[in-house]
């Protein structure tokens, strides 16, 4: 939800991780009694930090093993090093792990399924002529945040879609780079329509400048469904059976209620009271693939 994120992943993307280690050592061990931990910032809010510390120690404490955790801005970092076997494991939103599963380089050891509620909203100023989608024509700019956003790019596609609009034909589309960028393209008139994640609106009137509006200055012309996957754990194909075991054991156990106060953001990521799915298959995330080529995306040619 914040990177740039092309469809093959960034080949320097290995680069960056050796860079942004803010883990328990400064440079990752290689041995199998460590488990490696790939982290980036879990949600659709910049300023939020990854809980490192408390996710080292809750961790140590269920596996008995010794954990390096390395914080990095982008999905495509975490991928990319879990697929090569620099990182064991690392954690994200349904749509980049789908992107990953897809490429059956790398394994979803644990996910949590999403919430009944809209991931995604479109909003309009007050004053806009768009009364809903049906207003929406050949002449409408719609912001999206990145091409890799779950709320700010593929959900709101997926609803224009289904209410009969499609990209380039029935609307012309601007990648902002952001969802506060799609929020400066609306306000300054560059963009009729910026479709961003649920959270945002509620920001309204505190002065946030990720969501520069007062109270009343928007409204929304229709909410996205919800995604069938929310969060996720990725696992590396050339971890040991023994880590690989103790991981699938210990990670209910630490993204859990009783921890929420340590784990911060992380906790606020995993819907509440939700038994999480065990190695799901990929037909658990087989909606993200549909939604997807909706979105005139294959995420099989990751490369």
């Amino acid at each position: 939800m914040r990177a740039h994120i092309p469809l093959a992943l960034a080949a320097g993307a290995v680069l960056v991780l050796s860079g942004c280690s803010a883990g328990t050592s400064s440079s990752a061990s290689t041995g199998d009694e460590v488990i490696r931990f790939a982290t980036l910032p879990l949600g659709d809010d910049p300023k939020a930090t990854t809980p490192v510390t408390a996710i080292t120690d809750l961790l140590e404490a269920e596996t008995g093993e010794k954990v390096e955790v390395t914080d990095v801005p982008s999905y495509s970092a975490v991928i990319e090093a879990i697929r090569n076997g620099h990182q064991d494991i690392g954690i994200m939103s349904g749509f980049p792990s789908a992107l990953a599963v897809s490429t059956g380089e790398v394994d979803s050891l644990i996910a949590w399924p999403g919430e009944e509620e809209p991931v995604s909203t479109c909003l309009v100023l007050e004053d806009s002529p768009l009364k809903s989608l049906n207003d929406i024509d050949t002449d409408t700019v719609i912001a999206f945040a990145d091409p890799a956003s779950s709320s700010g790019y593929f959900m709101p596609t997926h609803m224009l879609h289904e209410a009969g609009l499609e990209a380039d034909k029935d609307y012309q589309k601007l990648m902002s780079g952001g969802h506060d960028r799609s929020f400066i393209a609306l306000k300054n008139g560059q963009a009729d329509v910026a479709c961003t994640s649920t959270i945002f609106p509620a920001m309204a009137g505190q002065g946030d400048p990720l969501f520069p509006f007062e109270k009343g200055e928007t409204r929304s012309l229709g909410e996205s469904i919800s995604m069938p996957i929310s969060i996720t754990v990725l696992g590396s194909k050339d971890m040991s059976d023994e880590k690989r075991k103790a991981l699938l054991e210990a990670i209910p156990k630490v993204f859990a209620a009783e921890n929420a106060d340590q784990l911060g953001v992380y906790a606020e990521g995993i819907p509440a009271g939700v038994e999480p799915i065990i190695e799901p298959g990929e037909e658990e995330f087989q909606p993200f693939v549909d939604i997807a080529k909706i979105a005139d995306v294959d995420i099989s040619e990751l490369e």
